[in-house]
């Protein structure tokens, strides 16, 4: 079952005086215990389908928890921007239809939305805020496929340069511009390490063919990488579970249906990448649900991983 007191305390730094977060978070925060940051769009209805993100939610709360991590999943609940959840919190998301990225947290404050899910940009700045260091998502946004027409690139690139939260993933989404996004990360003094791996995965393939500058192989590895993290995040990427890719082939011809309906029902923006995963697991007859489930909770295990050896060098 999911794990939550219910009653929550107030923190902040300043800039976000109305940030909750959750009693266990703080209390581990205050104690020096591992804390692991997480998204919550993944779980929404915009994530994942109804009983796909119910179940990617719990068993990505086990694998945290059984490694005596505490697991702080970030979302806007009753126009409150929160760090950690309790069980209504957590069903709130799961059935929730509005994400947010960082630059509509205000709006969504003012207007009280009732919940908003929140994405990579949104939840490293909550994640900072209240003084994580370490996050875990499925994939991050990029340099969207024909950027220089559209200028269409996410906004968590930014994210990621402006927050020191390192940041577990699957690498970004293989819809987007690959080559692209990792020179975009380059330009913003990102670091990008391979965790076990040489190449970008490409989120639902465990590779892309693009190679990577750093590589580390251990958790205790990735740890000394946080623990000499600079003024950005590092990002530390993780192939999907073997067993659970779906053939690089099989992918991009999904891909490029998925592309062109997008194109021809003019949808554009933050309208995209909803409009694409569906349109993918559609031409994937669901495989691709299927891999981003696994991977959603891979990286919640080596992220768990990653913040206890880091909890343990300090």
């Amino acid at each position: 079952m999911f794990v939550g007191s219910g009653c929550h305390s107030d923190a902040g730094d300043g800039r976000m005086r109305s940030l909750v977060v959750h009693p266990r978070v703080a209390e581990a925060l205050a104690a020096g215990r591992p804390v692991l940051a997480l998204e919550s769009t993944v779980y929404s209805q915009l994530g994942l389908p109804p009983g796909r993100n119910a179940e990617a939610l719990e068993r990505c709360l086990d694998v945290i928890e059984s490694q005596g991590v505490t697991p702080a999943v970030t979302a806007l609940l009753d126009g409150v921007p929160r760090v950690g959840l309790d069980d209504d919190g957590y069903e709130k998301i799961l059935a929730c239809e509005e994400k947010m990225a960082e630059r509509d947290l205000p709006v969504a404050m003012a207007a009280r939305w009732g919940a908003g899910a929140t994405t990579v940009s949104a939840s490293l700045a909550l994640a900072h805020a209240a003084g994580v260091r370490i996050f875990a998502t499925g994939g991050i946004g990029g340099v969207h496929r024909n950027s220089a027409v559209t200028g269409d690139v996410s906004s968590d690139l930014e994210a990621l340069a402006r927050y020191p939260v390192a940041t577990v993933c699957a690498g970004a989404k293989a819809f987007l511009d690959l080559p692209y996004t990792l020179e975009r990360l380059e330009t913003l003094g990102v670091p990008v390490v391979g965790y076990r791996c040489d190449e970008l995965p490409a989120f639902w393939s465990t590779t892309s063919g693009l190679e990577l500058p750093f590589r580390v192989d251990s958790p205790a590895e990735a740890a000394g990488v946080v623990g000499a993290m600079g003024r950005t995040a590092v990002l530390f990427v993780v192939p999907p579970p073997a067993e659970a890719a779906v053939a690089n082939a099989v992918i991009d011809h999904a891909i490029s249906e998925a592309l062109a309906r997008a194109e021809a029902a003019g949808i554009t923006g933050g309208e995209v990448t909803p409009y694409v995963l569906d349109a993918i697991d559609d031409a994937t007859a669901g495989r691709s649900v299927d891999a981003n489930v696994e991977l959603v909770v891979n990286n919640a295990r080596c992220a768990a991983a990653i913040a206890r050896s880091a909890a343990a060098a300090t």
